[in-house]
Parts: C-alpha cells; sequence; structure tokens
C-alpha cells in the first residue's frame, strides 16, 4: 500500500490543527533566546534544558494525540515516547559533543599560542583567536539546536503519522525479511567495531554469532543474533497473514565479500598495532566509522597536545614509576597509549627499570588505569592498548568495564576507584 502525502496532510491537519505550530514556533523562539543567554561555563546545562523541553512536547503536543487518533496501545505509545526520545538525545548528544569537541581544541590551540608567544601583542593575538572560536562554537550549538528545533516543527507531526500507518501495514503483512532488513541499515559500518573488539584471528560469516553477546550486538545493529542467524542462514517462520509456515533461505549476506572485508580489516589492525613506531602517521581509528552510539574518538593530534601540556606542566610526570595515571572514559584507549608510549620510552624510567619486558609490566600493572563505559568499548581500548603484545591479557592491567558517568553525577567516583583498585594499591 501506499500512502499519498495528500492523505498525511489532511490527517495532520485533523489531529493536530493549526496550534501546534504555533506551540512550536513560540518554543524555537523561546530555545533561541535561552541559549543565547547562556555562557561557555554553562552552555551544556542550557542545552539540557531545551532537551526536556523538546521532549515534554514532542509527547504531549504530538505523541499523545496521535495515539488517541489511531487507538494505540500504552505499549505502542510508550515505544512511540521511547523512541522520539532516544532520537532527541542522540540528535542533542552529537550537538553538545560537537560543542566540547571543539572547546577543548581551542583550549588546546590556545595554551599552545600562548606557550610560544613572545609578545604582549602576540599573547592578545592568543586571547582574542580563544574568544572567536569559543564564539564561534556557541554559534554552532545555537545553530544546531535551531536547526534541530525547526526540523521537528516541520517534520515530527507527519513522522509520527507516517510511523504509525507503517507499523499498521507492517503488521497487515508481516514480511519477516523486509523487517529485519529496515533494522539492518547501516550494518556493514558496525563490522571493523566487531572485529576490533572480538577477532581472535578466526572471525568469519560463520563464526561471526559465536563470541559477541546478543545484548552487545542489538545495541550496536539494533537486531538480536537470532535474526542475524536467520537472515544468514534461513529457516521456518509462520506467516502471519496467512498462519501457514513459509521457509526463507537466507544467504542475504555474501560470505567471500564478507570474509575479505575481515581479513582486510584484520590485517590492517596488525600492521597498526605497535603504537611504539613513531614513523607511523594512522591508527586504527582511521578505519572504523563512527556509530550510532556517538562514541567519538578524540584525534590523535590532540591527545599528544593534551600529553604535551602534561608534561610542561611537569616535566618529569614521566620518570616516576609510582605516578599513576587513569582515564575515567575511555572511548578508544588513545590517551592511554600515549601515557604509556612516553613512560615506556623515558630514559629515567629505563634506567630505573632497563628490562623492557619488566618495564611494560609494571606500567599497565602498576601506572596507568580505565574506565570504559560499555563492552565493546571496553574490549576495543583493551584490544588496541595491549594489542602490541599478543601475550597480553586484560587481567595484567587495570581496565574496567563500567560507566563512571552516574558516579560522578553522585559525587561517587573515589568510592568507585577505592572498590575497584583497591587491591592494586595495596599490593
Amino acid at each position: 500500500m501506499v500512502i499519498r502525502n495528500e492523505h498525511h496532510s489532511c490527517r495532520e491537519q485533523n489531529i493536530f490543527g493549526d496550534k501546534i505550530y504555533k506551540t512550536f514556533a513560540e518554543l524555537s523562539e523561546a530555545n533561541e533566546k535561552a541559549l543565547v543567554a547562556e555562557s561557555t561555563d554553562n552552555v551544556l546545562t542550557a542545552i539540557d534544558h531545551v532537551e526536556n523541553h523538546l521532549k515534554s512536547v514532542i509527547e504531549e503536543n504530538i505523541i499523545k494525540p496521535a495515539s488517541e487518533e489511531y487507538e494505540l496501545t500504552k505499549a505502542q505509545t510508550k515505544r512511540l515516547i521511547k523512541e522520539s526520545q532516544k532520537e532527541l538525545e542522540t540528535k542533542i548528544e552529537k550537538i553538545k559533543g560537537d560543542f566540547k569537541q571543539q572547546r577543548k581544541i581551542a583550549k588546546v590551540k590556545h595554551e599552545e599560542a600562548v606557550r610560544r608567544a613572545t609578545t604582549e601583542r602576540e599573547m592578545d593575538d592568543a586571547e582574542e583567536t580563544l574568544r572567536q572560536e569559543i564564539e564561534m562554537a556557541m554559534k554552532g550549538v545555537n545553530d544546531a539546536i535551531k536547526e534541530a528545533t525547526d526540523e521537528i516543527i516541520n517534520n515530527k507531526p507527519k513522522e509520527v503519522i507516517e510511523r504509525i500507518e507503517k507499523d499498521k501495514e507492517e503488521r497487515r503483512k508481516d514480511n519477516v525479511e523486509d523487517e529485519v532488513r529496515t533494522h539492518l541499515r547501516g550494518f556493514t559500518r558496525t563490522i571493523p567495531s566487531f572485529i576490533m573488539a572480538y577477532d581472535d584471528g578466526s572471525l568469519s560469516l560463520d563464526s561471526f554469532d559465536k563470541n559477541i553477546e546478543d545484548d552487545v550486538f542489538k545495541e550496536v545493529t539494533s537486531i538480536t543474533l537470532d535474526e542475524f542467524r536467520f537472515l544468514r542462514d534461513g529457516g521456518d517462520y509462520v506467516n502471519a497473514t496467512t498462519g501457514r509456515k513459509e521457509h526463507f533461505d537466507g544467504h542475504l549476506f555474501d560470505e567471500v565479500v564478507f570474509d575479505d572485508a575481515i581479513v582486510e580489516f584484520r590485517k590492517k589492525r596488525q600492521d597498526l598495532a605497535n603504537y611504539f613506531d613513531e614513523s607511523q602517521t594512522e591508527d586504527i581509528f582511521d578505519y572504523i566509522p563512527p556509530q550510532k552510539t556517538n562514541q567519538i574518538f578524540t584525534p590523535k593530534w590532540v591527545v599528544k597536545k593534551m600529553v604535551d601540556m602534561l608534561e610542561e606542566e611537569n616535566p618529569h610526570i614521566f620518570e616516576d614509576p609510582e605516578m599513576t595515571f587513569a582515564d575515567l572514559y575511555m572511548k578508544s584507549g588513545l590517551y592511554i597509549t600515549e601515557i604509556v608510549r612516553r613512560l615506556f620510552n623515558n630514559v629515567e624510567m629505563r634506567r630505573q627499570i632497563p628490562d623492557d619486558r619488566e618495564r611494560i609490566l609494571h606500567i599497565l600493572r602498576h601506572q596507568v588505569y580505565g574506565f570504559a563505559p560499555t563492552r565493546i568499548i571496553y574490549l576495543i581500548a583493551t584490544r588496541y592498548i595491549l594489542g602490541f603484545d599478543p601475550s597480553l591479557q586484560p587481567k595484567q592491567s587495570n581496565f574496567r568495564q563500567v560507566d563512571t558517568v552516574p558516579y560522578a553525577k553522585e559525587g561517587r567516583m573515589e568510592e568507585l576507584i577505592e572498590q575497584e583498585f583497591s587491591s592494586v594499591h595495596s599490593s
């Protein structure tokens, strides 16, 4: 069935009328004023307020009226609300992430300009450049929020109706293959992440589902492993329209292409595993596309600048075998690897611990610590940090899979660190 736009337009008018557009126009204006009034220090809080306001308006002014019109169940309504909120959260998180990244880079560049400045004029230029770049970042936030709000005003009512109509039609035809195909959009983009996290040298299409946890697979791809197996291997299913058992042959994936892609990425990962090699201009994260989870890897050059600044503040920081370093929210492990590399190569560290093997084990067991928020990020980060030596295992280091955000919000980070690493400190 093809649903015509004229039908949607008429249905929109019947459900929402003109009032909704007035409500959103007022909201857009209010959001813009709120963000303009904020300073860089509390702009993230202002964005959170805008997000909560948008969620409330979408639920009360779009989804609930549409739900009543179509007589949806509570579960269906709840799912629509959850999906809309998740979609909005993803957009807002990207806006916040972009702002924080721009602000971080601006500050790193500012510190470098200040360090290099030799005259008062150069110092003034550095301050003015920082002000301009922060101002541009703030403008980017305003523009992005306005764009997101305008998109909701113009598209969300129609999207909700189309979604409800589409769900009704899909329930009528219940074509299993087509339904799962919609969830597989962008699936190929997730393959490098899975290879980085789970490949032990034997991963293939045939074994792709063997070691990956179901909840991790669904979080990243939006389908379950059983659905993946059904698409790969085929099987019987009951056609809800006819009530008859039918058979799907599977073979949705080209095995040769799939396995070749795994081999190619595996070779690239091995080629770039030795992050002690200063001649390398790339790292493996140049070959992992951004995921829907919005896990943005900090660029390697920014990581180096951050560690340079750390060393400038304390020139002897990498000479002390008792000094400890932590990344409380690892995404890739790049920050930790830069710390490990500088500790390992430090002249004084070499003098105190001459044996290379003993020195690297000391660093991993006693000097670097980290938390990763999810299972797949934990595996990616630890495999990258320890990947230069296949004999090293995560148990030989101090990295944990813990989402530290709730602990940070509740002021319990010290409690978490003590809980996870007290035995390390006492050993």
